[in-house]
């Protein structure tokens, strides 16, 4: 269980109260949660997912591979046929699904990672490039995240963006968004 919050007493008072009722143990600063890595300074919160790329990376290979500056061309148009499916999709669901969690802090990776993930039931060759392209991106990432501000204004922001039939594949309309809570992207 995390308990976070700005009010020193009211966390002491929960924490006494649930080991009366639990036995607990006291953890001290959050580190690293769920693939998460927090480092704490008196500016405020950093978060990132270093450990879990370099992870992913080793499993697939590609740790000391080239990276790229950006991730699927540009102009690359993934399309749902063409070639043989993979043989053995396994391993291309399960880095699809990674990448998914990465989001979580490398927002900007999203539509690409939505792109491949559309090719989940029959993935082939091309889908798993771009997938092996967007890993080499986060290799030359790997320690970029999120820096929340301790002491900042509480104002909400929110960007939206829409394209009306911008899919290429079936002419669906795409939309993306970000929200900001004073300078931080919170989703």
């Amino acid at each position: 269980m995390i308990i976070i919050g700005d009010d020193l007493n009211g966390i002491q008072e929960l924490k006494d109260f649930l080991s009366q009722q639990f036995e607990i143990k006291a953890l001290g600063h959050l580190n690293y949660f769920l693939a998460l890595e927090i480092t704490h300074s008196t500016d405020g919160l950093y978060i990132t997912q270093a450990k879990y790329v370099s992870k992913l990376l080793s499993q697939t290979g590609l740790t000391d591979s080239k990276t790229v500056d950006t991730l699927i061309e540009l102009n690359a148009h993934l399309i749902p046929s063409g070639e043989k499916p993979l043989s053995n999709p396994s391993l291309y669901r399960r880095l699809v699904c990674s990448l998914i969690y990465l989001m979580i802090t490398c927002p900007n990776i999203s539509y690409d990672v939505h792109k491949v993930s559309q090719y989940l039931s029959a993935p082939r060759l091309t889908h798993y490039i771009a997938v092996l392209c967007i890993l080499r991106y986060l290799n030359g990432t790997l320690f970029h995240g999120f820096f929340y501000f301790a002491y900042s204004s509480l104002v909400l922001c929110a960007f939206f963006y829409a394209n009306w039939t911008g899919d290429p594949t079936d002419r669906r309309s795409t939309t993306s968004y970000c929200f900001l809570l004073s300078s931080s992207l919170i989703s």
